[in-house]
């Protein structure tokens, strides 16, 4: 059973760069992206004269684009290194954010969210990948996890604030919001990123490198056994991102005003989870910890439909059964980050970027289930969440069991 006591620092080569500060400034961009802007949903729809299942798409199209984007920026980091590509993304972030807060219809805010979707992809990707650079592997799960944690203040704080932006500005505020901190992440990271893929791979672009890469990584346990749990516990959170403010706001009544409160109380779960997370790895081990998180998954969702069942329908319960998942995603997704690109050093944006595309598949079909099946109640939701519970805890027994695939 690992037990560490210090605390884990970056190799010598990168112990002068802000690499914490770095890393959790990326990847709180895509929590941002999300969050900043759900009080502004249902405003969106009635302002832009168009349905529910539309506005959606503003999320649905920004997880396509998030999603296939990580099979490219992952190889293109492994090749010709993680800062310009990471440069790039965030221009191209910044710039669809501008654009985004100036579109004139709902057309135009869904193409400039794809595009802001590109961008943002590469801030993550090569968040994790950067964590695989500059860490010992024993220490990866451990800065995920303190990363985690200060990257829980993005979903806690961004719905606050964007219902107040939402209440006092209306809904281009958010996306001012997005262009004033991705200029700040952009200006930092020219300022104090060093570049951290000391082994880059000429070959990682080309379609037999790539190839070989992908047979390595999908032919492995290690990936499977992290990834899909993972990506299970993502899909359990984003039916909550996807459909929490049009249940609480217009199911249950929350005014928009405190939608953003609402919200905050639930994804503070997921801050409590990652601090959970630091204290059970060098007490339990990764794995025991892994199980755990992911049995409360099942037991959230699980709760969820026996509460909606037995004919309660209130937003208090609705918090409570998201304060409790987005508590074992705050254990599970540090440990599946970790674990799914820590096998793949010379792969590791590859490994990350595979990772991800997942990540956003589960996304995509849930945020889609999850707007095609409302119907004014709580069922849906209950139900999705209780799937996508039971789902998590299942996949990493079967995981856990499977053969190792031979590749070579």
């Amino acid at each position: 059973m690992p037990t560490h006591t210090s605390t884990a620092q970056p190799l010598p080569a990168f112990a002068h760069a802000p690499l914490i500060l770095l890393v959790t400034a990326f990847m709180a961009l895509q929590p941002l992206s999300t969050d900043l802007y759900l009080a502004s949903l249902p405003s969106l729809a009635s302002g832009f004269g168009v349905p529910l299942s539309t506005v959606q798409l503003t999320l649905s199209l920004f997880v396509i684009g998030f999603g296939g984007a990580q099979l490219i920026v992952g190889p293109l980091s492994d090749r010709f290194g993680r800062r310009p590509v990471l440069l790039a993304g965030l221009s191209l972030y910044l710039a669809a954010s501008i654009l985004c807060a100036l579109a004139p219809s709902m057309a135009m805010l869904i193409f400039a969210r794809f595009l802001q979707a590109l961008g943002c992809c590469a801030g993550v990707i090569i968040a994790r990948a950067v964590v695989r650079d500059a860490y010992a592997p024993q220490d990866g799960a451990r800065v995920m996890a303190r990363c985690s944690t200060w990257l829980s203040l993005a979903p806690l704080l961004g719905p606050i604030l964007g219902s107040y932006l939402q209440v006092t500005f209306g809904w281009r505020a958010a996306f001012v919001a997005h262009t004033l901190i991705s200029a700040v992440v952009l200006l930092l990271t020219i300022q104090r990123l060093p570049e951290t893929n000391t082994v880059k791979n000429p070959h990682a672009t080309d379609p037999r490198g790539l190839l070989a890469s992908y047979r390595l990584i999908l032919g492995s346990r290690e990936f499977w056994l992290h990834a899909l749990p993972g990506a299970f516990s993502y899909g359990a959170i984003f039916c909550f991102i996807s459909g929490s403010s049009i249940v609480l706001i217009r199911v249950l009544t929350v005014p928009t005003a405190w939608f953003g409160f609402c919200f905050a109380f639930g994804v503070s779960g997921y801050l409590i989870g990652t601090l959970l997370c630091r204290r059970l790895l060098p007490r339990m081990g990764t794995q025991s910890a892994f199980r755990l998180g992911t049995l409360l998954s099942m037991g959230a969702g699980l709760l969820f439909l026996a509460s909606v069942a037995a004919g309660v329908a209130h937003w208090s319960q609705v918090l409570v059964v998201m304060f409790l998942i987005m508590s074992a995603h705050g254990i599970n997704f540090p440990i599946a980050q970790s674990g799914a690109v820590t096998p793949f050093p010379q792969q590791a944006g590859t490994a990350a970027g595979l990772m991800g595309a997942l990540n956003m598949l589960v996304a995509l079909l849930v945020g889609t289930v999850v707007g095609a099946t409302h119907n004014g109640t709580l069922y849906p939701l209950a139900i999705i969440a209780c799937v996508l519970g039971m789902l998590v805890y299942a996949s990493l027994q079967v995981a856990t069991r499977a053969p190792e695939v031979a590749h070579g």
